[in-house]
């Protein structure tokens, strides 16, 4: 289709662009070591083949995400699953999900979507801090990814986030795709899962009409991701540590990529999506003389409880909310040997963390936050619901 060259910076590529952008990837080194490693046992010839005959970006992901994804479910998780009885698969919708794994959530969601019965899969927003190479921009371009550009100015900023909501509103309303972005900057790093107003404010810079009136345009649907384990939980709270320690600490690339890895490879234990009911309707129930800040706070607000409501808990987070407390206060939901597991597992994460002055009391209170807060926050949406 014919896509303003206003969005040519940040866009996925268009299917006529594909072949050229296959020929760059399939001549680079480092992405052809990535295939050769993904696709053991393949020769990268016939998974350059493979690749050259995708058409369109659908294709691609259909020809060569799904099946590795689903290899990857496999061997690094006990199952993935999703429930979508509250959206309409004939419909488009953007999803709004709280933020796990740099790569995986909207990979899953991609193969997901199509499993549930929807006829084509998302377009991701990704932050530019994670392209760190030439062929990676490339890649995420091809897998229907578009580019949130956050390094900038306060001028330049305001112009990116107006072209990335626009963007937005002619993905929804002329291409007739979903889109996938995160309910905040960066993953929570402890897994409270609270919405930006920012991500809202600038979804409502596109569009026309009334603030309601343009959020009810991009038809957001709260999703909730729940990992049973989180294999960077230990990076994370090396993180914490860090950035308690080292005045202006931040991370890498390489800090990012050694995410990235981490989190594809590592065990996930079971792994759910669930989706509430689009907010249209809700919307519909607000004031339309409230002010513009009280608005937002409030769809924020839903949006999140709607989150918390979604998570699946397993075992694990209630051990960790009652070792986090000191008590046994929800014993009622795992069993003597669900606690020793997690305990295991716990012990074995923390040692994985090497850094100089490492403070261990410090960093199992972090990992225990990680897996307190889903419960913590479900158990308080669910009684805030009745």
């Amino acid at each position: 289709m014919n896509v303003p060259s206003k969005y040519d910076p940040i866009r996925p590529y268009e299917p006529e662009e594909l072949s050229a952008v296959y020929e760059r990837l399939i001549a680079d080194g480092q992405f052809r070591s990535v295939m050769e490693y993904i696709f053991r046992g393949v020769p990268f010839e016939a998974v350059a083949e493979k690749i050259r005959r995708c058409k369109t970006n659908l294709d691609f992901q259909l020809a060569l995400c799904y099946g590795f994804l689903e290899n990857l479910i496999k061997a690094a998780s006990r199952g993935c699953d999703m429930d979508a009885s509250a959206v309409d698969v004939e419909k488009r919708y953007t999803f709004v999900s709280n933020h796990r794994d740099i790569v995986l959530d909207s990979a899953f969601l991609d193969k997901l979507l199509v499993d549930v019965g929807f006829k084509t899969t998302c377009e991701i927003a990704i932050g530019d801090n994670l392209l760190a190479a030439p062929w990676i921009e490339d890649l995420v371009r091809v897998n229907k990814s578009f580019i949130v550009r956050r390094s900038a100015g306060i001028r330049e900023m305001l112009a990116n986030s107006k072209l990335m909501a626009d963007y937005m509103h002619f993905v929804i309303e002329q291409k007739h795709d979903n889109i996938w972005i995160a309910q905040r900057e960066g993953r929570a790093k402890d897994s409270d899962d609270r919405t930006q107003q920012s991500i809202l404010k600038m979804m409502a810079m596109g569009g026309e009409g009334t603030v309601t009136e343009r959020l009810k345009q991009l038809h957001i649907v709260p999703l909730s991701i729940s990992y049973e384990y989180d294999p960077c939980d230990y990076l994370k709270a090396r993180e914490f540590q860090f950035k308690r320690d080292v005045e202006g600490w931040k991370k890498t690339k390489a800090d990012d990529v050694l995410s990235m890895q981490t989190g594809i490879m590592g065990y996930k234990g079971h792994i759910h999506y669930h989706c509430a009911p689009c907010i249209d309707d809700w919307l519909d129930t607000l004031d339309p003389e409230m002010p513009k800040g009280d608005l937002f706070e409030a769809v924020a607000r839903h949006i999140d409880t709607q989150i918390h409501l979604g998570y699946r808990l397993y075992p694990g987070n209630y051990v960790a909310a009652d070792l986090l407390n000191g008590d046994d206060a929800l014993a009622g939901h795992y069993t003597p040997e669900d606690k020793a597991a997690f305990e295991a597992y716990l012990s074995g994460q923390m040692a994985k963390i090497e850094m100089p002055g490492k403070d261990d009391n410090y960093l199992r209170v972090q990992m225990l936050r990680m897996y307190a807060n889903p419960a913590i926050n479900h158990m308080a949406a669910k009684k805030n619901a009745k």
